[in-house]
């Protein structure tokens, strides 16, 4: 299987075509399933290219990772240019998340499949997921701090598991079921009792 049309991605630097079919093929098939070889070969890389670019495999999947968590944090931003209370950001995030765990072609989140397959609490790659959800925590409390909840890290605690479960309910569950469980669950945890 070619994962990307030969011409197409010549036409890119050669990082980033390791990136993308990396990125293609971590994510469809899983980390370990995935040898460098065929990574090379799909991307048309030279193997010193590769190793001048990712020295380990290990090295090739923290920036895999370290890219999906810019992508989500550029994503996120428009959360700042909305014009709306606090809540309705919180709800408006986790809208989207749910649009996108129950969507087609979702197969789990990035973060919580790599972390499966290394579970060394130690390994580098333990420390990019690490990473990312300690900013979107931060995030969560800080829309929490937006909206006045009196409770900030409590309910960001809270609203990561939930987090959690929509990414893996998404792609196991009814999606119909998991969009309305999600929407619900966010709505009482931001409820403040007056």
């Amino acid at each position: 299987m070619t994962t990307t049309a030969p011409q197409q991605s010549l036409t890119r630097p050669a990082r980033r075509r390791v990136l993308d079919i990396a990125r293609a093929l971590f994510y469809a098939e899983g980390i370990r399933a995935v040898g460098v070889d065929r990574i090379i070969a799909e991307a048309g890389v030279a193997k010193a290219t590769f190793y001048n670019h990712f020295p380990t495999k290990d090295e090739l999947v923290c920036a895999y990772l370290a890219e999906e968590s810019r992508r989500q944090r550029e994503a996120a931003g428009m959360l700042h240019t909305l014009e709306a209370p606090g809540a309705e950001k919180i709800l408006r995030l986790f809208d989207t998340l749910g649009e996108l765990a129950c969507g087609p072609g979702f197969r789990g989140c990035s973060f919580v499949n790599a972390a499966a397959e290394y579970p060394d609490a130690a390994h580098p790659v333990r420390a990019v997921i690490a990473e990312h959800r300690r900013w979107f925590r931060g995030l969560l409390e800080e829309l929490l701090t937006g909206m006045g909840h009196p409770d900030t890290a409590a309910t960001a605690a809270m609203l990561m598991l939930v987090r959690d479960g929509v990414v893996v309910g998404g792609d196991l569950d009814d999606a119909a079921a998991v969009r309305g469980v999600l929407r619900a669950a966010v709505t009482r945890l931001l409820a403040v009792p007056a």
